[in-house]
């Protein structure tokens, strides 16, 4: 068993405060000591493997077995904007849909939607306390025993589909016990987590085609040749039905509208609501795979899903709380605060890609307030943004496994990133706050590199 030091909170403690409110005001509390509970009996390890995972669920009357159609979701990054697309566009067609991600950003009820609704505090004590019940005697990970919940709540209240995203590869993922999906969806495959998958491209593809199964369509979206290649053989010998980006479906932004193409047909649609290029390819890849699953509505439902779709703290503008508040009052106008949890090289490579085109529309100097997780590709990180940013602030995030601010500091000035060290969110706060009285500008101001850092500051703007 290896300890996951990732941004992946897959089998972390979950990170929950018990004297907390949420945002819906309503204490959290007991979920949370529940929950605490669990994470001392369970080994907060990755353990990759299905031998325990299929005992627990047996013993649970294999829940995973009574479940809607699924569509199961694995890949290094666009997991969970691809996911949200899903969503958005079934409920706009007007179906339950139970919804299964991870990390959680601010309460760990996010990771399970339960016909469209965030688990309650009390349907979550109920399956996690008969779960852990049943299987007391067996070494779970937190991941599978939160799994397990997760399946016996879906199992037990009606829905149209399941979207169950992987917590870490595929192929040994707890997850992974979905016999006959709908569809296996790849998003685009990176290095990432390389001491759990493999060290190069071709190894992680071959770990994260493991959910494609026989008979069920294999939707792989954007990818690398080397990826692209390994995932194509992987779906022909297992006996599922490719379904390639580039190739089987088209999808490209042409005079302001998203296009989608493929065998079917062509559809005009409006272009995503989230923020970045690399949204339409999510958003393609989404379609692809509701098509795939036969359960695209009309372009006009699509359209309105993708303009319903949120994924909280993937190149997200901040419009309320403390730090949007601040900096306004310093500058004088509305604050241009960006938030990004991409902690690997593809997710600030589109990151960079955002801040270039924000740059076109409104040039302004881009201070970043980065902080990381130690095993991360730290300075394949800080390179992509290399002649984009003004300054970087250095922080570290509260969870153990952050990044030094020495770390951080070396592997930005590595790519030749002015560096400030600041420790904290706020305190780099206060220090751009100081330079924006000195200087007279009016910055762009971007958070990224950890979802535990974006967390924390969703945290803390409610």
């Amino acid at each position: 068993m290896i300890k996951d030091n990732g941004d992946n909170m897959s089998s972390d403690v979950p990170r929950i405060d018990g004297s907390k409110t949420g945002p819906d005001g309503r204490s959290h509390g007991r979920a949370s000591v529940l929950l605490a509970a669990l994470a001392d009996r369970r080994p907060a390890l990755i353990d990759l493997g299905l031998e325990r995972m299929i005992g627990a669920l047996q013993a649970l009357g294999n829940p995973h077995k009574n479940l809607p159609p699924t569509i199961h979701v694995a890949g290094t990054n666009g997991k969970g904007s691809t996911i949200a697309y899903m969503r958005a566009i079934l409920e706009a067609a007007g179906k339950t849909v139970h919804v299964y991600t991870s990390p959680h950003l601010v309460r760990f009820n996010e990771r399970i939607v339960v016909a469209g609704e965030e688990i309650t505090d009390e349907a979550l004590i109920d399956v996690i306390t008969r779960c852990d019940e049943a299987v007391l005697d067996q070494e779970l990970t937190y991941f599978e025993a939160v799994t397990c919940a997760a399946f016996l709540a879906f199992s037990e209240t009606p829905a149209d589909v399941v979207l169950l995203e992987v917590g870490l590869g595929g192929r040994l993922d707890a997850t992974n016990v979905i016999g006959e999906p709908l569809a296996s969806v790849v998003t685009p495959v990176a290095l990432d987590h390389q001491h759990f998958l493999g060290d190069d491209v071709a190894s992680i593809a071959g770990e994260k085609a493991g959910i494609f199964k026989a008979g069920a369509r294999a939707v792989i979206g954007q990818q690398s040749a080397t990826a692209m290649a390994v995932l194509e053989e992987y779906a022909m010998k297992t006996g599922a039905m490719p379904f390639k980006y580039g190739e089987d479906w088209h999808v490209f932004e042409e005079q302001g509208r998203l296009v989608f193409q493929d065998d079917e047909g062509l559809s005009d649609l409006v272009l995503p609501r989230l923020t970045g290029a690399h949204q339409v390819n999510n958003a393609g890849l989404a379609i692809a795979a509701l098509r795939a699953a036969h359960l695209c509505p009309d372009d006009q439902t699509v359209s309105q899903g993708l303009v319903n779709a949120v994924w909280p703290g993937r190149m997200q503008q901040l419009r309320f709380g403390p730090f949007v508040d601040r900096l306004a009052a310093a500058t004088g106008e509305a604050a241009d605060l960006w938030l990004d949890g991409g902690h690997n090289p593809h997710a600030a490579r589109a990151l960079a890609a955002v801040i270039a085109d924000l740059e076109e529309r409104l040039p302004r100097p881009v201070y970043l307030i980065a902080g990381l997780q130690k095993q991360k590709d730290l300075e394949g990180f800080f390179e992509a943004l290399t002649g984009l940013v003004a300054c970087v602030y250095s922080v570290r995030s509260a969870q153990e496994n952050a990044a030094s601010i020495k770390q951080i500091e070396k592997a930005a000035e590595a790519h030749g990133h002015v560096v400030h060290t600041a420790q904290t969110a706020s305190t780099a706060l206060e220090q751009i706050l100081e330079r924006i009285k000195a200087d007279k500008t009016t910055p762009r101001v971007v958070i990224a590199g950890s979802l535990y850092l974006a967390g924390e500051i969703l945290t803390d703007h409610g």
